[in-house]
């Protein structure tokens, strides 16, 4: 563990039941600061991430919210003051279980469900943590965007798009608010062995000619692991990437390049 990476208080992992934001949540802890997490509709998993980031010695505590709510992401981040004193980061790695569709086929109901959680909910954490950090002397938003980003993925236009809203809210929040010792952002996600794709591969949805075809547009040839973002997240959240700001980090295996 590494002392002074980040200043007195936590990091706020919204999102921090799933399979990518538990990974990302453990990684802070490692590295040397307490960990707010949360969640939705996992209290059995939020409690268990809490409870193994509590075994790595650090203070841990789970917050359900709906993120498209302002007033309970108000009181959440009322809560992780009052439990940990300061919010110093945030990770924004919310978001539901994305439909595969092509454009044409995604409904309307689909679109607006998934910019609804992304992008308003997104916007919704911002506008109640912007206040604290600027009052606390600064702080740090880390999105989990999108490897696809670079290079379209037919049918993830669900996850692809509101991120790609996202991706502008971090550019504007690090223009408008670096004054104030505030950063932002990003990790642009690849395929990574947890939390969707392992769901959706259950499910069936992704065939083998989908997996070898995904396979040869990466330079590395295997999947991502979890723990890849927390580390990446981590590097923008602390000290070392202390004037790094408006920009991302694409942990993809090298898709799209």
């Amino acid at each position: 563990m590494r002392e002074g990476r980040f200043p007195e208080g936590c990091v706020l992992v919204v999102g921090g039941s799933g399979g990518i934001g538990a990974a990302v949540a453990k990684c802070f802890a490692d590295a040397g600061t307490d960990v707010a997490i949360t969640y939705y509709s996992k209290p059995a998993v939020a409690g268990r991430v809490r409870d193994e980031i509590g075994a790595l010695g650090r203070k841990a505590t789970s917050h359900r919210v709906d993120v498209r709510d302002p007033g309970e992401v108000e009181v959440v981040i009322d809560q992780a003051i009052a439990e940990h004193g300061r919010i110093h980061t945030v990770i924004w790695g919310a978001g539901p279980l994305v439909d595969q569709q092509i454009l044409a086929d995604t409904t309307h109901e689909q679109w607006r469900r998934a910019i609804d959680v992304e992008v308003h909910g997104f916007f919704n954490v911002v506008k109640a943590a912007l206040p604290h950090f600027r009052t606390s002397g600064g702080g740090s938003f880390v999105t989990l965007g999108s490897a696809g980003h670079d290079r379209w993925p037919d049918k993830d236009g669900l996850s692809v798009a509101p991120k790609a809203a996202n991706e502008s809210l971090v550019r504007g929040i690090a223009r408008e608010e670096g004054r104030h010792n505030i950063r932002a952002n990003s990790v642009l996600v690849g395929v990574i062995e947890a939390g969707m794709f392992l769901e959706l591969t259950r499910q069936g949805v992704f065939s083998q000619e989908w997996v070898d075809e995904v396979q040869k547009q990466l330079a590395l040839k295997r999947w991502g692991c979890p723990e890849e973002i927390g580390h990446a997240a981590v590097f923008l959240a602390s000290r070392e990437a202390a004037y790094v700001t408006g920009q991302t980090i694409s942990v993809s295996g090298g898709f799209g390049i």
